[in-house]
């Protein structure tokens, strides 16, 4: 079955760079668009970027937007979310998602989940 364990979470300071990587195992990677979602304490649990099944499609939430990146390296599995410029509403558990049927920005169209990685942002 299609797992995924996202890495690379901590805490940084505001203004720092961060970088998470999401590997993705038990299915042909190339074949899922995977998006990222974040989680802060007591909130609902919302899109933040997503890539389509060859790099050719991103999407992003309008408050990373110009600071986010992502990617993703079907030779390794791996789909990574660079976060520069992080401020402390960036602090949440960040998740990864898969999904076999196209590149989506809410969580229904997403059918696997990683178990998340936290992201503490200090002022």
């Amino acid at each position: 079955q299609v797992q995924l364990v996202e890495s690379g979470g901590g805490l940084v300071q505001t203004g720092d760079s961060l970088t998470l990587s999401c590997v993705f195992s038990g299915h042909t990677f190339s074949q899922y668009a995977v998006g990222w979602f974040r989680q802060a304490e007591g909130e609902d649990r919302d899109f933040v970027a997503a890539i389509s099944w060859v790099a050719s499609t991103q999407s992003f939430a309008d408050s990373v937007k110009h600071r986010f990146t992502i990617s993703r390296d079907n030779g390794k599995n791996t789909v990574y979310l660079q976060m520069n410029s992080l401020k402390p509403d960036d602090t949440a558990m960040y998740f990864c998602a898969a999904s076999s049927r196209h590149l989506g920005t809410h969580r229904g169209e997403y059918e696997h989940w990683g178990q998340g990685t936290r992201v503490t942002v200090s002022s």
